[in-house]
């Protein structure tokens, strides 16, 4: 589980990085699932935005893609969303480590 500091440090890194996975009117399907599980694997960190043609909502379609691919839904704004998966071969992110609380 990440903690709120993890999370805001992926939020900022997402700014500069491009939407890669678009669903539009065809919804989810297997196809989208395989990309965004590539993308997770190359990347760690990926974009994704729902068309207005969709008939499933953006946080819908995040949570289907992270329970598909056993990533974590960083966070969903409007149309958009990010999602992280760590890969643990090859790290690219190094997280901030979470604060013990006492």
């Amino acid at each position: 589980m990440m903690t709120s500091k993890q999370r805001a440090f992926l939020r900022s890194l997402a700014v500069d990085i491009d939407t890669i996975i678009m669903v539009g009117k065809g919804n989810m399907n297997e196809n989208i699932i395989k990309q965004a599980d590539d993308a997770l694997a190359a990347r760690e960190l990926i974009k994704g935005k729902v068309l207005n043609s969709a008939e499933i909502t953006p946080r819908e379609v995040a949570e289907e893609i992270a329970k598909a691919t056993n990533s974590e839904v960083v966070q969903v704004i409007g149309s958009k969303f990010v999602l992280y998966r760590r890969n643990d071969k090859e790290p690219k992110i190094v997280l901030p480590k979470a604060s013990k609380k006492k």
